[in-house]
């Protein structure tokens, strides 16, 4: 008895959304870093909750743009894995031509 084969996945592969999760998370600590540096900077007196904020702000800002972009880029990929699974699946078993 012949069993059939699993379909193929069209989700991008698992290192593509390793790399995706580690993007927001550097993105995050970038954005983070760079808010707090600027307002320690430009702040003359004591206002570190003033910076942490600010911080913090920075840094859900550049992860949530990020993982927008990823989002996008991952969507982009399975639907183009799609497009080759159709594709590969036409070509395998072509439509005979009608009389």
């Amino acid at each position: 008895m012949d069993v059939p084969a699993a379909p193929a996945s069209a989700a991008p592969p698992v290192g593509a959304r390793i790399l995706a999760f580690l993007a927001v998370l550097v993105a995050g600590a970038c954005g983070g870093l760079v808010g707090y540096a600027v307002t320690d900077l430009q702040c003359r007196d004591d206002c570190e909750v003033l910076a942490a904020s600010i911080g913090v702000a920075g840094a859900v800002g550049g992860a949530v743009g990020v993982g927008i972009v990823a989002t996008l880029t991952l969507r982009a990929m399975a639907e183009w894995r799609t497009n080759q699974l159709q594709q590969a699946a036409r070509e395998r078993h072509p439509i005979p031509p009608s009389p």
